[in-house]
């Protein structure tokens, strides 16, 4: 009998881990500084240098008193309108008063009575809108005709007024200007913050008791930061040009006081004999405005921003770099001959995040092999987590931004799509390989009709007439099982049901005649029913039209209902694969193992276990992946022999490929995955090998 084990608890190993942890302490400080410099603020260049500017002048202005080389009041009458000098850098006025130090003394008291104007002005709109958004409709209106009375006044004659009431009392200006702003920031965060109060985690805090002004703290004023820092440094540009503007035709800051606007409007008085005079406080003036709409921008990206639909052109650089290195190796005679037309062939394929291919990023899935022969089904299985969305996507080359395919070859109709370009991919996406998504409702564009979109995708990728391809997508809809096509092709997204729109979904992935299908669990958001039927629309399609699929699911029923084969993946390994039936049927790695003993549709209703048996621990983080087998650290059988590194071998039966040193043993014993908890005693502690600094501030992003 093989001795069984079970994981270890995470703290197992502590006992013997305290050297380790004392020497990651020196890195828990280099791992902060990485990951606070990966905020998107220092993401930007422009945002970068805008922070840093504003910070040198507002440093410069407070000490100014301390440092600059003249005071603002003192006269040099032996450089009258000069330019620059050794003595005085930026030039003198037509006093001879410095010019840098007049720009740098009115710095900070610029800035400050700007970020009044931010203050007053988005804070009184985000409050009020808040408050209608949330209190109901009578509230809404009454709040919202006071904003309309607050933008169909003059601003100007009113701020002229004050200024004319109280003389030139530069906060009270910018507060007043504050107010008079504050009813347009409230029209454009009062849409948003009734959009984020209908949403149902909010329908589900009033439910736990959460009442309005918490609901308005915790939860609608989060999803607004990102339009309240875009407002914020569109205010704070605009309060400073006012500012300078009203100083330009005299209501600034008392003479002798300097402000850039005083500043302006005297250099303009001489642009024609002292042109350089208008040069250093313009340039200064647009310089702070370009930087506070730099930060605002690089601050109003959402924190997903890294993640865009289209890639940018690091990205697409990246790309380009990694297909030529692959490009560039030979194919390794493995014994893997081109594979047949309408057959798909992976070999040893790896994902991997930044320069995982060089050595310096992190891994998400480790030398892939399978085939799909023409006309059949294969099933990726595996947990969340163990790259089973990432081998699907690189078959089609939609991986995110900032992962990319790092090695092996995607051998299709005799091209190896792993080394190929953007624009070769363009001709084979759609065309010949298809996408259908998790979730129907990201394929479909809620902006048009079914009938709309399903034509404009059968035009571009068949070349047919506007009439034609209008008939073609009611053909593709009755394929689908659609009865009344013609009613849904004038129907939007969101007027049918979410069965519905996976069948429009579907109908779009044909609509370019694929030869492969790859179906990212296209019904784990469907009711039993509907899936049902949506498998039978699958099986139908593989067999009327001789298309391959790989289908990406959790469920093991849908595998055995559909698949030819299936590949087993764990960690971003396929630790099992053959045909279905001899994997469901006579499973020989632990994990397959262990997923029909978790599986209730598994067991047949008289042999149903009291308990069904569960898988300790979780998935790996990729930058924890031991050296050895991945799934040691979580198996009933591991021991000692599971720390070498394990490949993907014949199993003992001939049928199919297996990654487990134990597969054969476990076979003739005919050993069963424990429905109990293993005593604590039998566990066996694997540790993962540890992670470099740089793999530390990786963000995991779900594998699936």
């Amino acid at each position: 009998m093989i001795p069984t084990f079970a994981p270890a608890p995470a703290d197992a190993d502590q006992a013997g881990s305290t050297t380790a942890a004392g020497a990651s302490v020196p890195r828990s400080g280099k791992a902060a500084l990485a990951r606070y410099s990966r905020h998107r603020l220092f993401a930007s260049a422009g945002a970068v240098a805008g922070l840093v500017w504003l910070a040198a002048l507002v440093i410069a202005s407070l000490t100014a008193p301390l440092w600059l080389p003249f005071k603002t009041e003192d006269q040099d009458f032996t450089a009258v309108l000069s330019g620059p000098t050794a003595a005085h850098w930026l030039g003198t006025d037509e006093l001879g008063r410095d010019i840098l130090s007049r720009i740098f003394a009115a710095a900070a008291g610029t800035l400050g009575t700007s970020m009044i104007t931010v203050i007053v002005g988005v804070g009184l709109g985000t409050i009020l809108a808040m408050a209608a958004a949330g209190a109901g409709q009578r509230t809404e209106a009454v709040i919202s005709r006071i904003t309309e009375i607050m933008m169909s006044l003059p601003g100007t004659v009113i701020i002229l007024a004050v200024i004319g009431a109280v003389g030139t009392n530069i906060p009270m200006v910018m507060a007043i200007l504050g107010i008079l702003m504050s009813a347009g920031i409230y029209r454009v965060i009062l849409g948003q913050a009734k959009s984020l109060q209908s949403q149902l985690y909010v329908d589900a805090a009033k439910v736990d008791g959460v009442g309005p002004l918490g609901i308005s703290v915790r939860h609608v004023l989060p999803g607004l930061a990102n339009t309240i820092v875009v407002q914020a440094a569109l205010i704070f540009a605009v309060g400073m040009l006012i500012q300078a503007g009203l100083a330009f035709i005299g209501f600034g800051p008392p003479i002798p006081q300097p402000s850039w606007g005083g500043m302006i409007q005297g250099a303009s008085q001489h642009v024609y004999d002292a042109p350089w005079m208008m040069v250093p406080t313009g340039a200064v003036l647009a310089l702070t405005v370009l930087a506070a709409n730099a930060i605002g921008n690089a601050l109003g990206k959402a924190p997903n921003a890294a993640a865009p639909h289209l890639p940018s052109a690091a990205a697409r650089r990246q790309r380009a770099k990694a297909v030529a290195v692959i490009a560039a190796i030979p194919a390794p005679g493995d014994g893997a001959p081109d594979a047949p037309k309408g057959t798909l062939s992976v070999r040893n394929l790896s994902v991997g995040v930044g320069n995982a291919g060089a050595g310096n990023g992190v891994r998400l899935v480790t030398d892939v092999s399978f085939d799909v022969e023409q006309g059949t089904v294969l099933g990726l299985v595996g947990e969340s987590g163990c790259g089973k969305t990432m081998t699907a996507l690189s078959l089609l080359d939609l991986l995110p931004s900032g992962v990319s395919v790092t090695g092996g070859r995607i051998l299709w109709n005799g091209r190896n799509l792993a080394a190929a370009t953007d624009k070769e991919m363009e001709g084979v996406r759609g065309r010949e390989i298809a996408l259908i998504s998790q979730e129907p409702m990201r394929a479909l564009d809620p902006m048009f009709t079914v009938g709309y979109q399903l034509t404009a995708a059968i035009r571009r990728l068949r070349g047919m007439g506007k009439a034609e391809a209008r008939n073609e997508a009611r053909n593709l809809l009755e394929k689908v099982g659609i009865v009344d096509a013609q009613r849904i092709l004038k129907t939007y997204p969101h007027q049918i049901s979410g069965g519905m729109a996976q069948r429009v979904a579907i109908a779009l992935a044909l609509s370019g005649q694929p030869r492969l299908l790859v179906a990212d669990e296209p019904t784990t958001a469907l009711d039993v029913t509907v899936q049902a039927e949506i498998l039978s629309l699958l099986r139908a399609l593989v067999k009327d039209t001789g298309m391959s699929v790989v289908m990406v699911t959790h469920d093991l029923g849908v595998v055995a209902d559909i698949c030819d084969q299936v590949a087993v993946m764990y960690a971003g390994q396929v630790v099992e694969n053959g045909r279905t039936a001899a994997i469901l049927d006579h499973p020989r790695h632990p994990y397959t193992l262990a997923l029909l003993a978790a599986d209730p549709h598994a067991n047949d209703a008289d042999s149903m276990p009291e308990r069904l048996a569960t898988i300790q621990g979780q998935v790996p983080q990729p930058k924890d992946w031991p050296t050895g087998c991945r799934f040691a650290a979580r198996c009933q059988f591991a021991g000692s022999a599971c720390t070498d590194p394990v490949p993907l071998l014949a199993s003992g039966t001939g049928e199919g490929l297996v990654r487990c040193v134990k597969a054969d043993q476990l076979a003739v014993e005919g050993m069963d995955w424990l429905a109990t908890d293993v005593p604590a005693h039998r566990f066996l502690p694997v540790s993962p090998r540890a992670a470099s600094a740089e793999e530390e501030t990786i963000v995991e992003k779900d594998l699936a």
